[in-house]
This record gives structure tokens, sequence and C-alpha cells, in this order.
């Protein structure tokens, strides 16, 4: 019963999403997993005053659409959420080889496990680089690399994008952006401030930004944590898979940080 409720569920959220979110309408926040649409969509449900059905059988309402898509056929109100590839890479290391404590991610951890059967999936350092080449070359879910997402949504018409980093350098100022962006409305700073604070790391978690928990959906709420985790092979084996689009995005303006002496030092 539990796999026709899911595969129910997933194709309403199909014909929603690619033939209903301008008609509704329905407000899609995309992106490549665990580069922080989680968050958006919650800000964003609340600055709309729209429901956000996470994990749960939608309804032919308006509300929030979180989800990973590559096929853009018949979308509409999209917004796309951006991160440092290497920082989403560590992320989805940790979601794809230790299970949430809520136990959501447990099919999918099963499946990497088995697919990489490493000895130690704590040894982060050592183990990346045959993660990150697999990422690109032979995981099923989704069945689309950060490269091909990259390429499918950069710069695609239509779209209002927002980084991860900006949001931690100034949530209350890119909620109201992305608002504008979308809706044409003015969200009011302090109104802003308050939907910013309900969904601060510190608030869901109950923790500060960068104590980490392995076993959480938000394990540890920083920027940058790809310096305290790639090896210097890991740094080359994301370069050959992506240093282009790194480039593409502004995380990097040349291939020069494989070089950089904070990268020796930190991965040493």
């Amino acid at each position: 019963m539990n796999i026709i409720i899911k595969k129910s569920e997933s194709l309403m959220r199909y014909l929603m999403v690619h033939h209903l979110s301008e008609v509704i309408p329905l407000y899609i926040v995309n992106e490549y997993p665990k580069s922080g649409g989680t968050w958006v969509s919650q800000m964003l449900a609340r600055a709309l005053n729209v429901p956000f059905p996470r994990n749960s059988f939608p309804t032919l309402r308006s509300s929030i659409m979180q989800g990973h898509y590559l096929n853009p056929s018949g979308m509409k109100n999209i917004v796309v959420v951006w991160r440092d590839g290497r920082d989403t890479m560590v992320s989805w290391y940790y979601h794809c080889l230790f299970k949430h404590d809520c136990g959501k991610n447990a099919a999918l951890v099963d499946i990497v496990s088995n697919d990489l059967q490493f000895k130690d999936p704590g040894d982060i350092r050592n183990n990346l680089p045959v993660f990150i080449e697999y990422s690109f070359t032979k995981q099923r879910h989704p069945r689309f690399s950060w490269t091909d997402f990259v390429h499918q949504w950069y710069q695609h018409p239509g779209i209002v994008s927002v980084h991860y980093e900006s949001l931690h350098q100034n949530a209350v100022s890119q909620l109201q952006r992305v608002v504008w962006e979308l809706t044409g409305k003015d969200l009011e700073v302090e109104k802003a401030a308050k939907i910013v604070e309900e969904f601060s790391f510190v608030r869901q978690s109950g923790r500060k930004p960068g104590e980490v928990k392995i076993n959480s959906f938000l394990r540890k709420g920083v920027v940058g944590d790809w310096e305290n985790n790639f090896s210097q092979e890991a740094c080359e084996v994301f370069n050959y898979f992506a240093g282009n689009e790194l480039i593409t995005l502004g995380y990097e303006n040349d291939t020069t940080w494989l070089n950089s002496e904070e990268i020796k030092i930190a991965t040493k």
C-alpha cells in the first residue's frame, strides 16, 4: 500500500509541476539535492502564505512544490537554488551514506552503500574522490549530476535564482528579492526578518551553525565545509568533472584554487 501511495504522490507532483504550475499557480523551488531548497521553500511558503506540502500528498491549490527537476517542460514560477558544488558533494555524501534519525533517506543509504561498499563511511576524506566520481557517472537517484543540473538551468529564461551562500550572508534581503521577482509584490523587511528567524538553523536544529549532528537532515548549516573534507585528490576529481561549472556559477574565477596554499594546508 505504501508503494502505491508513493507512486500516486509522485505522479500527482509530476502532473502538477509540469502541467499546472501556471494555472493553479504553484511556486516551484528547484535544486540539485542538498543545496538549500527546503530552507528556501519553508521561508517562501510563509512569505506567500501558501502551504508547503513537504513529504505529503499535494493538493490542487496554490502551494510551494520543491524538488530536483531536470526537465523544465511546462514549469512556471520557478526558483532555482544554487550552491557551491564542492559543498554540495560533502552534504550529499552524508545524506547518501548516513541514515537520518527520521529514517526518510534509509532506502537511498541502502542503495548507495551497496553500490560503493565503503569499509568505513565515516572516513569521508579518503572516500570522497570515489563518491564524487560515482555522483557524476553512476548514481541512480537522481539520475543526473550536478553538472547536468547546471547545464540545464543556468541562465534558463524566466527563472528566479538564489544562492545558498547569499542566503547565509543576508537571508532577509534575498527573501525580499525572490518574492518581488516571483510576484511583483513587496515583502516588508520586518516580516522577512521574522520569517528568517523562524526558519534559522538554530531555531530548527537546536544547534549553532557548525555544530555537527551526522544523522540529522540539518547536519551542519555552514558555507565552505568542503575545505575541511576535500583531499587534494578530491579537489582534482571534482575539477575534472565540474571545474568549468564552478567557474560558470562564479564560485571560482579559474582553476588556481586547486593549487592555492589554503587548500594545500586544509587538505593535508
